[in-house]
Formats: structure tokens, C-alpha cells, sequence
């Protein structure tokens, strides 16, 4: 028996969410809810029936949901509390509530600041930031049901400023890591004590492919990090489509007897 939870995104099958969850009910123990933008014309947020059946999936399974918020937040100009990645973040909390899911997946926007100096813009970013977390984390029920995400291309230490501030969650995206070229596992390490999601995926032409793709000497550290620290979490196998799904399961149960 695994000591995390497996957890795979709610796109493996060609088809909506709750054929999504009958497939995978079986196959893993957590489920990423990928939401992507809600306006008022189409959209993928689930209606309250199908809400109510992805909870009773998860009674009679053992299922968790975490749920992948659909903007990166930030707050408007001058401090505007009604940016609409705000206003995305809450109508999907209010409608996936009823799942009391494991943790909300968020990524923070600071892409403007990218290359810049650490100057006096940068600590106001870092300000707003901290604001948009506590108001989510109001609406989420706890700043732990959080999990902020880091990012490619984003320096290691970004975002730490800014965790520092606010007691929420972490969600280690490892692919994110490797798509940069980084050793995964010292920022895995000192990020686990407060991590509740980690996201896995494999690198081809670009990331988010089957885990089968990477050698054993950059996956096998990871895994076996997880086993020494004892993680409980979920671990999600962010991939979209069977045969990415079915060989990363491959992979990872073939680590797995490496390190045993």
C-alpha cells in the first residue's frame, strides 16, 4: 500500500469530469478538479447534480478532490479587491465546497516581475500578494486548505516571501522543476513540512507527459524522498490521456520496487 494518496487529473479520458471520476474511481485515491476559466458563456464548473454525485463517488470510493483554482492570483491595480481572479477563485470554493476537498491549487501572478530588481514594486507585489492569500483562505475555510503551487521559469525563492507571511499549504510541482533543469529533491525537502500536494509529470516535447520518460536516476530520488519523509499527501500524476496516465502508474510501481 502506498503511504501518500495517488491522485490523477479529472482529464484522463476524453470526456467531462464525472465520467472522468467513474473511470478513475478505482485507480487512484484523490482527484485534480481542473477548472478552467468561468465566465458567463461555456465552461467546465461542475452544476450542483454533478457535485453531488462526485461526493457520493468519494463516500463510496475513499475518494479526495483537490481542486486546481482557474486564474493566477493577484490583486487588481492598486490593491482592487475585485480582480477577476478573485472573483473566479470564489464562485469555484462556493461550488465545489460541498466535496470538502483536500487542498485548493492556486498559482500566485507575479510573471511581470520576472527579471526584475527586488525593489519597491516588487515588495508592494509581494504585499498584494499576501492579501489575496488571506482573503482565499477566508472563503476556503483556512489558509492550510491552500496549497500554492511554484511555478516554471520563476526563480526557486520567489514566492517564499510571500509563504512566510501567510500559514498556507505548498503543492511541490516537481515536473516544474525538472522543465528548468533543477535537483528536485533539496526543494522538495525543505518544502515537505508544509507540503500537501505534489505534482509529478514527465518531460518529452514539453512537460505534463508520462513519467516513463524520465531516468531512473532524476525519478527514484524523489520517490525515495517521499518514503524517507514519511508523506501522506497526495501525490498527483499531472498528466492528460490514458497512456500517459497508465505508464506513469508504470513507473512510478517500478521506482517503488527499485527502492524496496
Amino acid at each position: 500500500m502506498l503511504p501518500f494518496r495517488l491522485g490523477a487529473t479529472s482529464y484522463i479520458i476524453p470526456a467531462d469530469i464525472l465520467p472522468n471520476a467513474h473511470y478513475l474511481k478505482d485507480k487512484v485515491q484523490d482527484i485534480e478538479l481542473v477548472l478552467f476559466e468561468v465566465d458567463d458563456g461555456p465552461n467546465n464548473l461542475p452544476a450542483p447534480a454533478v457535485v453531488q454525485e462526485l461526493g457520493e463517488l468519494a463516500a463510496a470510493h475513499g475518494l479526495t478532490y483537490t481542486v486546481h483554482l482557474p486564474l493566477d492570483l493577484r490583486l487588481g491595480a492598486n490593491g482592487d479587491l475585485g480582480h477577476i481572479s478573485l472573483h473566479k477563485a470564489r464562485k469555484v470554493i462556493e461550488c465545489t465546497r460541498p466535496l470538502n476537498p483536500w487542498a485548493y491549487l492556486l498559482h500566485l501572478d507575479g510573471k511581470e516581475f520576472l527579471g526584475a530588481h527586488r525593489d519597491a514594486p516588487f515588495r508592494q507585489w509581494q504585499e498584494d500578494a499576501t492579501r489575496a492569500l488571506e482573503i482565499v483562505a477566508e472563503w476556503a475555510g483556512g489558509p492550510e486548505l491552500l496549497a500554492v503551487e511554484n511555478l516554471e521559469h520563476y526563480p526557486l525563492d520567489f514566492i517564499l516571501p510571500v509563504l512566510e507571511r501567510v500559514p498556507v499549504s505548498r503543492c511541490v510541482d516537481v515536473g516544474h522543476l525538472w522543465v528548468n533543469g533543477h535537483d528536485a529533491v533539496p526543494y522538495l525537502r525543505a518544502a515537505l513540512p508544509r507540503t500537501r500536494v505534489i505534482h509529478l509529470h514527465g518531460l518529452a516535447e514539453r512537460d505534463h507527459k508520462s513519467l516513463a520518460h524520465m531516468p531512473v536516476e532524476k525519478l527514484d530520488p524523489v520517490i525515495e524522498t517521499l518514503l524517507q519523509e514519511n508523506y501522506a499527501g497526495v501525490l498527483t500524476l499531472e498528466v492528460f490521456g490514458e497512456e500517459d496516465f497508465h505508464s506513469s502508474v508504470v513507473a512510478l510501481n517500478e521506482s517503488l520496487a527499485r527502492l524496496s
